[in-house]
């Protein structure tokens, strides 16, 4: 029992010591932070299940202004389209189908970019005949 209360007796001014040794930072001392924002990404088809030989639209929404890439992984290849959003953040980004594989779930990769800072989403569709 007296080892314990001598260890309680000795950490109490330890503990003072180190907490007027070490000096508070505020939020406002902070150096910027290195790290870009995050742009926001959202998309979504026109047509979630397109006829083959017709033309869909992928939508974003993101940034005014922001670059808009979108990628169509379709079984045997991919495409690639770009564009950009207008003032409101909006972009369309079309695409004809094709001879696409009937049933297959076409993944849509989209990123965004305004200047140092980026973001990305995603959306789908399937073709059919």
């Amino acid at each position: 029992m007296k080892l314990k209360r001598a260890s309680l007796i000795l950490a109490a001014p330890v503990m003072a010591l180190l907490a007027v040794a070490t000096p508070a930072v505020s939020a406002s001392a902070a150096p910027a932070a290195a790290h870009p924002v995050k742009l926001p990404c959202r998309a979504w088809m026109s047509n979630a299940k397109p006829k083959d030989y017709s033309t869909i639209d992928v939508w974003v929404a993101t940034a005014r202004d922001a670059a808009v890439t979108t990628v169509a992984h379709y079984k045997t290849t991919s495409t690639k389209h770009t564009g950009r959003a207008n003032s409101k953040g909006d972009a369309g980004i079309a695409y004809r189908i094709s001879d696409a594989t009937p049933g297959y779930k076409v993944n849509v990769s989209v990123s965004v970019t305004a200047g140092r800072s980026g973001g990305s989403c995603s959306t789908s569709f399937v073709p059919h005949r």
